[in-house]
């Protein structure tokens, strides 16, 4: 046997290298007050409006707030069969998920009127797009890219974290050529690779919303949305008082002294 066959039998039977994980803690560097009843389901910033998704049976709506002052500019209530999901604005169009009905609603972004329903193959999540394509995630660990005419599916991926799949991805935001995830009943954020599935960091936001601040009803850790006219991240809650901007901070530059300090603030 030649020296290049043994070489290449030894490297097949060694393990999958997974490719490091960066670790993040964030800081808040501004906030802004939300109303303590909306259960976010998604949330984007566009051309200085602030979208929300709120869910939940009979109480679901989409609403568009002046981003400035908080200020309501429209909204929509949905009728009552259905659970709001995530949502994302393409064009000239906004379309928002739901849980269970097998259907992506689409409104006219200028007012907000109703368009027309797209079928999904099962129930939404999180939505988001890249420019030319809506991506939404269904509660497992996939991602599945769509064609925002007709939801067509384009293409899907499985996220992995160290090899092993990702599931429970809710809430979803592109940034810079990533696809920023919330993990469902968690206080993390996963960037994952829009390529390869993988997941390239992790973004630990425990104690972001302060003890005093919770209330029997203050749910999960739900939404991110980045403003492209600075960059800023925004991240919140479901009937979170706040939305919060924060900046990345990755652990290994964080003093140990500090680190508790940045995880609550």
């Amino acid at each position: 046997m030649t020296t290049l066959r043994i070489l290449l039998l030894l490297i097949g039977c060694l393990p999958l290298l997974a490719w490091p994980v960066e670790q993040y803690h964030v800081k808040v560097i501004d906030q802004k007050p939300q109303a303590r009843d909306i259960f976010v389901q998604g949330l984007e910033i566009l051309d200085d409006y602030l979208y929300v998704s709120a869910g939940n049976y009979g109480e679901s709506r989409l609403l568009r707030y002046h981003f400035a002052d908080g200020r309501l500019d429209a909204g929509q209530s949905l009728d009552e069969q259905f659970f709001a999901e995530g949502l994302t604005v393409l064009d000239k169009h906004i379309y928002q998920l739901t849980w269970r009905n097998r259907a992506m609603l689409v409104y006219r972004k200028s007012d907000l009127e109703f368009q027309r329903w797209l079928p999904i193959g099962g129930e939404g999540w999180g939505l988001t797009n890249n420019g030319t394509e809506l991506i939404y995630s269904d509660g497992s660990a996939r991602l599945h890219f769509i064609s925002p005419t007709d939801a067509h599916i384009l293409r899907s991926i499985t996220v992995t974290e160290g090899g092993r799949p990702v599931t429970l991805l809710n809430e979803l935001e592109w940034v810079e050529g990533t696809i920023w995830a919330n993990i469902w009943h968690s206080d993390r954020i996963v960037i994952i690779d829009p390529h390869t599935g993988e997941v390239t960091a992790s973004i630990d936001l425990q104690g972001l919303l302060p003890a005093a601040e919770h209330r029997p009803d203050t749910d999960v850790l739900n939404g991110i949305a980045r403003n492209p006219a600075d960059g800023a991240i925004w991240v919140t809650g479901k009937r979170w008082p706040w939305i919060y901007r924060i900046e990345l901070q990755p652990v290994d530059d964080i003093p140990q002294t500090q680190q508790s300090d940045s995880k609550s603030r």
